[in-house]
């Protein structure tokens, strides 16, 4: 598996397009834009720094151009949860045709999907599953993924940036650890990473390891310059009995005390990055979340004051 941190990364051409057309996301905290909020936002034009969408709520032509509405008055990202780009059955090229018809009509400033797979190849079509399922980080799954990003990134024109899962268990044949194989996926390809702090939290308690030694194992393999954004949320605690927990990545509450610590940490040694609240069940008032951006801001104004602390 060395061979795999040996690749290079591409050039930038991709990238430079990019910046010519496209508002780009600022290094501050934004807001996850979800349906209940749509009239607020668009009646209030509140002060948020940028949205992000799941575009595949957005791939109809009248709820695009909705979206390119909020995107003329703010940053908007994209944030894909269904390229499936773990399947060996490749990228389904309808939904990679109508993500990039979004982007076109969109031009966001960041793209981005993650490192797992919800598709399977089947007769008459690709099977779809209603969840983010995990890889094992061996060579024969780093060539599937890094085909298929290079794959998305060319239909698209532009680099997107690949989030580290959620995950409640850890493959036996894995020979590389999440961050290693996310490090020589960024330099394989020239993608960047959506670095989720809660995702690190929830997954490593769930396998029974130190969230912070994680963290730091993150940030010394991965490229400072490849995490383009980061990613903060709540998450459930369940009990198992016999005095066992699982941490559940639901995106239905506020950020815990351990994930802002984790998040503060991140940010004294990467530097300010734009940062989403993200919110996905149980849906409060938008106050709630602005509430939770405002506290992502005071970090990420901390870290500004300082230079970061390379590792």
């Amino acid at each position: 598996m060395t061979a795999l941190s040996t690749m290079a990364r591409p050039s930038s051409d991709a990238a430079s397009a990019l910046s010519a057309r496209a508002r780009p996301i600022p290094a501050r905290a934004g807001i996850g834009l979800r349906l209940p909020h749509h009239a607020h936002v668009r009646d209030t034009a509140p002060t948020t720094a940028w949205f992000e969408a799941h575009p595949e709520n957005y791939m109809t032509p009248g709820l695009a151009d909705e979206l390119a509405g909020f995107a003329e008055r703010y940053p908007v990202s994209l944030h894909a949860v269904g390229l499936s780009l773990g399947s060996a059955c490749g990228v389904d090229p309808d939904h990679l045709g109508r993500l990039a018809a979004l982007e076109r009509r969109v031009r966001p400033g960041l793209m981005s999907d993650h490192l797992s797979w919800s598709a399977a190849g089947a007769p008459g079509g690709p099977l779809h599953l209603p969840d983010l399922l995990p890889l094992p980080y061996t060579e024969e799954a780093f060539a599937v993924v890094r085909a298929n990003v290079d794959h998305v990134q060319e239909a698209l024109g532009r680099p997107i940036l690949i989030e580290n899962p959620s995950t409640y268990l850890r493959f036996a044949g894995s020979r590389l650890g999440e961050a290693e194989f996310l490090g020589a996926l960024a330099c394989a390809t020239g993608c960047g990473v959506l670095l989720d702090i809660n995702n690190i939290h929830v997954s490593v308690m769930n396998q029974g390891g130190d969230p912070g030694h994680a963290l730091d194992a993150y940030l010394r393999v991965i490229p400072h310059a490849a995490v383009g954004e980061i990613h903060l949320a709540g998450h459930a605690v369940r009990e198992l009995g016999g005095g066992r927990r699982v941490r559940i990545d639901d995106h239905g509450s506020r950020v815990s005390a351990e994930v802002w610590a984790l998040y503060a940490r991140a940010v004294r040694r990467l530097g300010p990055r734009p940062t989403l609240i993200e919110w996905d069940t149980d849906i409060p008032d938008f106050r709630v979340l602005e509430e939770e951006a405002a506290a992502a801001q005071a970090i990420l104004d901390q870290a500004a004051a300082r230079e970061p602390v390379h590792v």
